[in-house]
């Protein structure tokens, strides 16, 4: 018996608009709200879409009836099959929208986070971390689960279950050592993250590669390094090989420049040059900071060694190089003649030294 309505088609036009425009003026609502409220508006950022796809999938599978092809009750068709992907595509709807929200709900504690400065950072970038890793790992149970409802509202699949519970040790055991490099890969990073061992925005060294953490999964780490290459090692890579890292304690990093010259300079001038270049160097802290001799070179040459801090990394950098500039500078132009240079003992030389005679007669 066809039991097909003709009302039943726009019913189903009416709720589905009907839900769509409900959406839609929650948007708007929400647009509005987020000039003010910060979460109103990473809530329109990620789940415009899922919200849309959400209210037209549920819409259609409340007003949908197998009926509507004209089967009869009870008979497997055409509107079977449809009304079966709608339940899947309400599910997969569903789950898209809980994760998006999710993503805005730890957006809004993320960007706090990014704003903090000063002796908070290494906390707030430790949380950042963090925080990362369990919204990746609530994601992906999230799918698992959605996964799992999808296939057992077969009844076949539901059949299955006791045979798949009985067999699922063995299973696990294989998957297990098929698995083992991603699960230690997995395990690290919950490690390095749970330990404060590594964080976003870490200075490290790598390789012998000088660069900033930029991207901490589960499974691996994406390295900026500074001329703007990335450098892609897996997790394991941190727990098994040593490396550098220059803000493990703090952001404050300090600059070393090293100069090497004639016994002639006068250190105590250079010394007080150095201080009033710093003092009007935005890059200095105004902390740390000193000029030393620390070496006498088997060429004949004296190291100094100029120590002065800085914030953070970058701005470490680009202090020793306007150190390095000024201190060159400043030698070349008031005393010349403490430019490096090496002294050659030549025969004659010797002779003349040997008998008692100035060399340069």
């Amino acid at each position: 018996m066809n039991v097909q309505s003709p009302a039943d088609w726009p019913i189903l036009l009416i709720a589905v608009v009907g839900s769509i425009l409900l959406v839609e003026v929650i948007r708007r609502v929400l647009s509005k709200a987020g000039r003010k409220w910060e979460l109103a508006r990473h809530l329109v950022e990620h789940c415009t879409w899922p919200a849309f796809t959400v209210a037209a999938v549920a819409a259609t599978n409340v007003a949908f009836r197998p009926g509507m092809f004209g089967e009869a009750p009870g008979e497997l068709g055409a509107g079977a099959t449809v009304d079966r992907f709608l339940g899947l595509g309400t599910i997969g709807a569903v789950t898209w929208l809980i994760v998006q929200a999710t993503y805005a709900l730890t957006d809004v504690v993320l960007d706090r986070l990014v704003r903090v400065e000063g002796e908070r950072n290494r906390r707030a970038r430790r949380i950042r971390t963090q925080l990362g890793l369990v919204r990746r790992i609530a994601a992906a149970v999230i799918i698992v689960i959605a996964l799992g409802a999808m296939l057992f509202s077969f009844p076949q699949v539901r059949a299955l279950g006791a045979g798949l519970l009985a067999s699922a040790g063995i299973a696990g055991a294989v998957v297990g050592i098929a698995a083992q490099p991603t699960l230690g890969n997995m395990l690290a990073g919950l490690q390095l993250a749970f330990s404060d061992a590594l964080r976003l925005d870490d200075v490290v060294v790598v390789e012998e590669e000088w660069g900033r953490i930029e991207e901490l999964t589960l499974t691996y780490v994406v390295l900026r390094l500074w001329d703007e290459r990335r450098l892609v090692l897996p997790v394991s890579y941190f727990t098994q090989n040593p490396f550098e890292n220059w803000t493990r304690h703090g952001s404050r990093v300090l600059a070393v420049v090293y100069l090497r010259v004639d016994w002639s300079v006068p250190v105590g001038k250079l010394r007080e040059a150095l201080y009033e270049f710093l003092q009007g160097n935005p890059l200095w802290d105004q902390k740390d900071w000193t000029l030393q001799v620390t070496d006498v070179l088997p060429n004949g040459l004296v190291e100094l060694r100029a120590l002065m801090s800085a914030a953070d990394s970058p701005s470490a950098w680009d202090l020793k190089c306007d150190v390095r500039e000024f201190l060159v500078d400043f030698v070349r132009d008031n005393y010349p003649d403490a430019l490096p240079r090496f002294r050659v003992e030549s025969p004659e030389t010797r002779a003349g030294v040997k008998w008692g005679l100035d060399p340069s007669s």
